[in-house]
């Protein structure tokens, strides 16, 4: 019989919210609750009209988005997190729909606050005030600005707090405090003349930076998107048929149920940027599966949380902080894509290595042939659920905006999963969709679609209108839309707090004086090591070489330690402020710095002690959360070196022309995925045949060398493995004798 592989969208929705702390809001009693579900109905739909019709000017858009925030948050999530506050107590005079009057009062304030530049952008006289236009009032903010740029900044902690906890806000008061006493810095690096709480208003509060900067419009306008498309997507099908075929592809083989966790997981990772929602899905299926062929819970857990947490850097919809590094870098979105394609490649072999030699060191059973789902009733059944993800491939590879690509994806979804003829009251949508696609190929529409786009777009849409398998209800679709709202208010919150982040880096330079403390300390750290390494005569341990190493060791532990309970994003944004300065002076290029600090961002996201990814799968597994985030850590040990190698050795990342050629990509590539592939073993203990100590130990040295850049060392490394692999050639003969 085939392994039961259903994933029922109300079991995904329950195990989510207990293990994503953004989906677990309080009951806001009957009628509350269903005036924020339609709420959130109409964010998701304005957001959706505004990717394909044109996005209002910043201050406008950014700040209905945040409305949205600070409406959801303070309505959703209580002052202290507690079973009590979360229940629906009856009905309260004092806290209407069980949301206490201060709450209340928050949202009015927030949002008056996120309006208020609307409305007096061109200048505003009332109410015994006379304000002039923005443009006036730049640098010299007025009272009303004052008042409620720091209701601004306030909130926005607020809500930041209540989604994510306490670690951002305590940073960002720290990055504050600096702004605001800049001339009582103890360290004389440090000291800045500082700016009063009126200036400080000023710079985070008025648009282009600070709150209403570029991380909270890239989120508002390209990553609400993406992630609202990952959710309607998995809910209308595309998961289903990811982890089905991910079945049909590993199922048989050596460690079939761990590899098929990896498979479905990357496969999901490319419409979903969020690790828990990548674990829950995907796990509430393959780890139950893994544990009954006899993995261990611990290690079970982690190979989906390792697998789950690839989402973020697997192309071509990665995580948030990927579209922030277009921006910043401005460059387009599909440079990110091809330049992130084999250093996610490399996580994925690391990952699917360790799962096949640990599979052959525990001598685990795979699927039989009559568990596996048939692949001609798989694509029968779901080959419609992929037209979404390979139109918005084609529009985002064609040079378009991804928002652009997501209102294309997001339309078809509907379309595919929600319409057809068989639904005649549905047909307008298709039709709709169709003429939106020739308007947009008219010469009226400006920068619009080629014939060629406008044509495969039309075709993709009318064989979404017509496949003959099953629709889901509007329900479900307003569902998905709703939990998609709630999957963003998170990464929302953090984007808009960790804006004043940037705009103290902007307004104090901060970000460049951690840099010069970064490249100073590894500096007179490489002063002291370095004599002590001259009689090797290599250039490998000169000073300058030395001091980049240690400079790249810092700045990978603080992204790792700072990681601990921040969203990738804000990890991002900040630690990108610090690197930058300090690896541009030694000659990094900008895109592998970048990419750098966001794989060992993402890293922090399997690093115990704070995993949620871990424990989510700790949670489904029914192990010991501690122990499977060290399993996590374990097998996502690919990505902890691949980012040392695209530093050193550029070309890895395809797009940057004055470092790339085939010979030396073909020759790192290779390299890194046999130096990963030999890690695995030493994980392992087992390679051709158990693996002792010794030879755990050789392996992983001969790895580390063939994963470094280096002709020499790639040699070296063959020095180092050829004895392992005689070895275990004889152990493979003794064994085979012995059968």
């Amino acid at each position: 019989m085939p392994v039961n592989s259903h994933l029922d969208n109300k079991t995904l929705e329950e195990l989510e919210k207990k293990y994503d702390s953004a989906l677990n809001t309080r009951d806001n009693g009957p009628v509350l609750t269903r005036v924020i579900y339609w709420a959130s109905i109409c964010f998701a739909l304005y957001h959706l009209w505004t990717a394909g019709f044109g996005t209002p000017v910043d201050h406008i858009h950014m700040g209905i988005h945040l409305s949205g925030l600070f409406l959801f948050i303070f309505v959703g999530f209580p002052l202290i997190k507690s079973a009590r506050a979360l229940e629906w107590p009856g009905a309260r005079a004092l806290a209407p729909g069980n949301v206490p009057l201060y709450d209340w009062i928050l949202a009015g304030l927030g949002i008056s606050a996120a309006l208020f530049l609307w409305l007096s952008w061109r200048g505003f006289s009332g109410f015994g005030f006379d304000i002039d236009e923005q443009a006036l009032r730049q640098g010299n903010p007025s009272g009303p600005d004052v008042f409620f740029g720091s209701i601004l900044v306030l909130t926005v902690l607020e809500i930041a707090r209540r989604t994510i906890g306490f670690v951002l806000p305590l940073i960002i008061l720290v990055f504050m405090i600096y702004a605001l006493f800049g001339p009582y810095m103890p360290a004389q690096i440090l000291k800045h003349p500082g700016v009063n709480w009126q200036q400080f208003v000023n710079n985070m509060y008025f648009p282009s930076e600070g709150i209403f900067g570029v991380t909270l419009w890239v989120v508002s306008t390209v990553v609400f998107h993406f992630v609202l498309f990952g959710v309607v997507a998995q809910r209308m099908g595309l998961g289903q048929f990811f982890v089905d075929n991910a079945m049909i592809l590993a199922g048989r083989y050596t460690g079939g149920p761990a590899k098929v966790s990896v498979i479905s997981s990357a496969f999901f990772g490319t419409i979903s940027g969020s690790s828990i929602a990548n674990t829950v899905s995907t796990g509430s299926l393959t780890i139950p599966n893994m544990k009954k062929m006899g993995y261990p819970g611990h290690f079970a857990g982690g190979v989906e949380a390792a697998a789950s947490a690839g989402g973020q850097i697997t192309p071509p919809i990665m995580g948030a902080a990927s579209f922030l590094m277009a921006e910043y870098l401005e460059v387009p979105y599909t440079t990110i894509v091809i330049a992130a394609i084999v250093p996610a490649l490399m996580h994925y072999i690391g990952v699917m290595s360790i799962v096949h030699f640990t599979a052959k060191r525990l001598k685990l059973p795979t699927y039989t042939r009559d568990q596996l789902p048939n692949m001609v009733a798989v694509w029968k059944d779901g080959w419609y659920t992929i037209i979404p993800l390979i139109a918005l491939l084609l529009v985002l590879f064609s040079g378009y905006s991804p928002n652009m690509a997501a209102f294309i994806g997001l339309n078809l979804c509907i379309v595919v999963g929600f319409c057809g003829m068989d639904r005649p009251l549905t047909l307008p949508i298709p039709l709709a969709l169709l003429g939106f696609i020739f308007w947009k190929a008219s010469p009226y529409s400006g920068e619009g679609y080629s014939p060629e786009m406008a044509g495969m777009l039309a075709a993709l849409t009318i064989l979404g209108s017509l496949h003959r398998n099953k629709r889901q209800s509007f329900r479900d679709l307003f569902d998905s839309f709703h939990v998609g709202v709630q999957y963003a208010l998170a990464v929302g919150a953090a984007s808009a707090a960790v804006g004043i982040v940037v705009g103290v880096i902007n307004t104090t330079g901060v970000g460049f004086r951690l840099g010069f403390m970064v490249t100073g300390g590894a500096a007179d750290m490489a002063a002291t090591l370095a004599p002590l390494l001259d009689w090797t005569g290599l250039e490998t341990f000169s000073h300058s070489s030395i001091q980049q190493f240690l400079s790249l060791v810092l700045i990978a532990m603080a992204c790792i330690l700072m990681g601990a309970g921040l969203p990738t994003t804000a990890l991002y944004i900040m630690l990108v402020a610090v690197a930058t300065p300090a690896l541009n002076q030694l000659g990094v290029p900008p895109l592998a710095t970048h990419m750098f600090v966001l794989y060992y961002g993402v890293i922090s996201e399997i690093t115990p002690p704070v995993c949620a990814s871990a424990y989510a799968a700790a949670g489904i597994a029914g192990a010991n959360p501690f122990r499977t985030g060290m399993s996590a850590f374990t097998l996502g040990l690919g990505k902890l070196m691949v980012p040392m190698v695209f530093v050193y050795a550029p070309t890895m990342l395809i797009v940057l022309p004055e470092y790339f050629t085939l010979l030396s990509f073909l020759q790192v590539s290779i390299t890194c995925a046999l130096g990963v592939f030999a890690i695995a073993t030493a994980v392992s203990a087992y390679f051709m045949a158990p693996l002792n100590s010794v030879w755990r130990l050789l392996m992983a040295i001969g790895g580390i060398l063939l994963v470094a850049p280096s002709g020499a060392s790639d040699l070296t490394a063959l020095v180092v493995i050829a004895p392992v692999i005689i070895q275990q050639l004889a152990s493979l003969r003794q064994e085979r004798a012995a059968a």
